[in-house]
């Protein structure tokens, strides 16, 4: 299991652990993916988290010079270095707090998918018997829908807002890692320190978040950097056909989609350069994940 490697058995050699970390980190080291992922992710954040201070102007603020005699967007110059759109907004500026709102849509979405995932897989695999059941066919039926069709009907029914959004994106995210989370702890609930711990009196909570839970980190560790990048695809796809966050609020699938109904190739600038944000945000999170998967799962278990 990968979980071994992190294991806190009683009685086992301390310096186990820190070999396993030292063994990690070496494999992270000599894989390209993780250096590149890692700058990638880095960058991605940096921008993100300063957006007010590296954005030139108002992501919202119509500039009467943002656009031409004929009402058509300016392409690059000194003060708008990116171009404008046809509102006479910049796009640097809305690029860069897009960055802010898609990242941080994704990241809680794919935080609401891990703890909801978590939680209903360690449960079934743990009870077993009917809740077990109930728990896995249910996952059964949410994996059978097109997870795209199930968030559109759910942000139609609610309305669009960042709380249904983040909640949609958890809602229709966990179900693997569900599936994953289910399958190893019922391999871990049958060892032998696991019934060392019953037989000593800890309760099921106890031991699912004392004991097996430091097993799984690993395996959600990985899934929750490559959800990331899936997170970050799904919101653009809800942006682009309009049901995401709702208007004047950047958004990186907003600004493709208004880009896409009412341009042609003259302004490439209005999808080439959300569409590459988007591009080098899932690259970026895709390779450190990949590289994760590698030196955390060596023999692969993951990938079966």
């Amino acid at each position: 299991m990968i979980g071994d490697a992190f294991q806190e058995l009683e009685g086992a050699d301390l310096e186990e652990p820190v070999i396993a970390q030292r063994r990690v980190w070496r494999l992270l080291r000599s894989n390209p993916g993780f250096w590149i992922g890692g700058l990638l992710v880095v960058a991605i954040v940096f921008v993100a988290a300063f957006a007010s201070v590296l954005a030139p102007h108002d992501p919202n603020q119509q500039f009467p010079d943002g656009i031409n005699a004929i009402g058509e967007p300016l392409a690059h110059s000194a003060k708008f270095p990116l171009g404008t759109d046809f509102q006479a907004r910049d796009v640097l500026s809305r690029l860069l707090y897009g960055a802010r709102l898609s990242l941080s849509i994704s990241v809680l979405g794919n935080l609401l998918a891990v703890a909801v995932g978590v939680s209903l897989g360690a449960v079934a695999a743990w009870t077993r018997g009917w809740l077990e059941i109930v728990i896995m066919r249910f996952t059964d039926i949410m994996l059978a829908f097109p997870s795209l069709l199930l968030a559109l009907a759910l942000v139609a029914i609610e309305g669009p807002s960042l709380t249904i959004i983040i909640v949609v994106i958890g809602m229709v995210s966990w179900t693997s890692l569900c599936r994953i989370t289910y399958g190893q702890v019922l391999g871990l609930r049958e060892r032998e320190w696991v019934e060392s711990a019953r037989a000593t009196g800890v309760g099921p909570a106890r031991i699912l978040i004392r004991h097996i839970l430091p097993h799984l980190l690993a395996p959600i560790l990985v899934y929750a950097t490559l959800g990331v990048g899936l997170t970050v695809v799904f919101e653009g796809s809800l942006s682009y056909l309009g049901l995401g966050v709702p208007q004047p609020a950047p958004s990186w699938g907003r600004m493709i989609q208004e880009a896409s109904s009412q341009t042609s190739l003259q302004f490439y600038w209005l999808i080439l350069y959300p569409s590459l944000a988007l591009f080098f945000t899932v690259l970026g999170f895709n390779l450190l994940g990949d590289a994760l998967r590698d030196a955390l799962d060596p023999e692969g278990q993951l990938r079966r």
